[in-house]
């Protein structure tokens, strides 16, 4: 079981870069052959993991790099999200079936930029066709001066599924004084099937865990307490299941903000407020009672939801 570390864990997603060539037009005084080279294709946010590239849903940025100036045009197209690439097999999501990505080229035309939609996101309605949240799409980069000629054509996986995860609030009494909270994700038994983890990202793959606590309210200053509030302490992961010890504090009321992001950047956010009764001695017994709440993306920045001992979802969120 981990203990709190007072340690931030930062995780950068860094662009992907696609090569291909294709023939672009020679200067004066240039041999057959001598204009050709390699063409690179960066999708910004995009990431690699188990030999597939994975896009979040929504825009991303496509920058193509040619080794000369190009003569005419170069334009971009995201196929149709089809397929289904998930743990799950049922389609629950709608997309336009492809999307042109208009580019523009910079001064002396050898770098063309635009943005493109990847994923479920419908804006026609004449033309929605379903598809999961974690379906697979073709980049096909085009350049030519009267004929467009298809240069770089390869495959990526739009992932609109953020991770999620159970969290079970438990608490127990320190040896001598004091309660010791700990935070773990739920599995769930069947005598008839496999246990079923409740820590998990459907698509990408998790990427990491939090857990941060704080000795009061930390949403008074802004929405985001990790930018104006001190914790009190922390701990977090690369991989499930979560398993997190506060160590032992005294009797008050906490607040737990717990981030799960997953390969390409999407988090899942859950607060617990946590009011600790007892231990004042090993013979008071602790207690707790937890509240959960929804982040807001302005103020009162949280949303109460629920009392229970838990956070979280199983499964599909």
């Amino acid at each position: 079981m981990k203990k709190f570390l007072l340690v931030l864990l930062v995780v950068t997603l860094a662009a992907f870069l696609f090569v291909g060539c294709l023939p672009t037009t020679p200067a004066e005084g240039e041999g057959e052959g001598e204009g050709e080279g390699e063409v690179t294709v960066e999708i910004d946010g995009a990431v690699v993991v188990d030999g597939k590239t994975y896009v979040s849903c929504g825009p991303h940025t496509i920058t193509v790099t040619f080794p000369a100036p190009v003569v005419g045009g170069v334009s971009g197209y995201v196929s149709c999200c089809t397929g289904d690439y998930s743990k799950l097999s049922e389609p629950n999501g709608i997309i336009e079936c492809g999307d042109e990505v208009v580019l523009f080229p910079n001064a002396d035309r050898t770098v063309w930029e635009g943005s493109g939609e990847f994923g479920c996101l419908a804006r026609n309605s004449e033309r929605l066709f379903y598809c999961t949240p974690c379906c697979a799409s073709y980049v096909e980069i085009s350049s030519g001066e009267c004929v467009d000629e298809v240069c770089i054509w390869f495959p990526v996986i739009v992932d609109c599924y953020p991770p999620n995860a159970l969290i079970d609030i438990s608490v127990d009494n320190c040896v001598c004084e004091g309660c010791d909270i700990t935070f773990s994700s739920d599995v769930l038994t069947d005598p008839c099937l496999p246990d079923e983890e409740c820590c998990d990202d459907l698509c990408s793959g998790l990427a990491s865990w939090s857990v941060v606590l704080y000795d009061g309210y930390p949403f008074d200053v802004c929405c985001d307490p990790s930018v104006c509030e001190e914790p009190i302490g922390s701990c977090s992961g690369t991989t499930c299941p979560i398993e997190c010890s506060t160590g032992c504090l005294s009797a008050g009321t906490y607040w737990a903000v717990i981030t799960l992001a997953d390969n390409v950047g999407l988090e899942t956010v859950y607060i617990a407020e946590i009011e600790v009764i007892g231990g004042t001695g090993p013979d008071d017994t602790c207690d707790i009672i937890v509240a959960e709440y929804e982040p807001l993306s302005s103020d009162p920045c949280v949303e109460f939801v629920d009392t229970h001992d838990y956070v979280g979802t199983c499964g599909e969120v």
